[in-house]
């Protein structure tokens, strides 16, 4: 008898018997992204986080062992890791920008943007900041996509997306001015 007989049924699995990666992520895909809406409250979010779940699951797919969760379960593990690292960094950053805010605003009747019209500067101003950060780089300071995506800590993707949100956001807030 060999040492794989021997072992109890149930106890051993072969290559052959666990999923692949492709097939577990296509399955519970909609799964992960439903949940990260939920907690987000945002679609664009819960997206860049789906991603991130992802990628974190592709990188630990070694270390996934059925006998202690199920793939769905596990995947939303993950999820939800991705997720509070997200809202943790997210309210680090609005600590941060909202100190440098109060530290730098301009004097009464002093253009904080020296330069821009004032339906410009309007529009910036209602952007999150995030949105602010992003148009600065890529176009004030004119930085390439890597560059722009190395300074937020992002990938060149979620950089662009960022971007062309931001851009879509001001557009509508100067249209919106104008039309006021």
């Amino acid at each position: 008898m060999s040492a794989v007989e021997s072992l109890p049924a149930g106890r051993h699995k072969t290559c052959a018997e666990r999923p692949s990666f492709a097939a577990v992520a296509a399955a519970h895909l909609d799964d992960v992204y439903r949940y990260l809406v939920y907690m987000t409250r945002d679609g664009n979010v819960a997206e860049d986080l789906t991603a991130d779940t992802f990628e974190r699951a592709l990188r630990n797919w070694h270390r996934f062992d059925a006998r202690r969760a199920g793939a769905r379960t596990w995947l939303c593990q993950l999820a939800r890791s991705t997720a509070l690292d997200h809202f943790r960094a997210e309210e680090r950053r609005r600590r941060r920008e909202d100190r440098y805010a109060r530290e730098t605003t301009p004097a009464d009747g002093e253009s904080a943007l020296p330069g821009l019209s004032p339906a410009l500067e309007r529009a910036l101003a209602e952007l999150s900041a995030a949105e602010r950060e992003v148009i600065v780089l890529r176009i004030v300071l004119e930085l390439d996509g890597d560059a722009a995506a190395n300074v937020l800590g992002i990938s060149r993707t979620a950089c662009s997306t960022r971007l062309g949100r931001a851009l879509q956001r001001l557009e509508q807030k100067v249209s919106a001015d104008a039309l006021a």
